[in-house]
């Protein structure tokens, strides 16, 4: 992620770069956007300080484990990326 990243999270909120979608199955049949699997798994980009008293667990350039559903979908500088709580998360890999 380029350094002119212009959203800070608050609070526990963390800034995740989904990974990319699978373009092909195990056995090489290729996957329509239709029938792709949301990711749930990425990396992370920016991390709020924490809640008082309790400062996050996560840094940039972690790569994590959360929820199907977690998260809201953002566009920052033309890429698509998850602003989510850090209880979202479910590992740190």
């Amino acid at each position: 992620m380029s350094s002119d990243l212009k959203v800070i999270p608050l609070h526990d909120r963390v800034l995740v770069k989904p990974e990319e979608r699978e373009e092909k199955s195990a056995g090489g049949i290729i996957i329509p956007d239709t029938a792709k699997e949301k990711p749930q798994r990425g990396t992370i980009v920016a991390a709020g300080p924490g809640k008082k008293d309790e400062p996050v667990m996560v840094k940039p350039g972690d790569t994590v484990l959360y929820g199907k559903y977690a998260g809201t979908e953002i566009q920052v500088n033309g890429e698509g990326l998850l602003i989510m709580r850090e209880s979202d998360i479910l590992a740190i890999l």
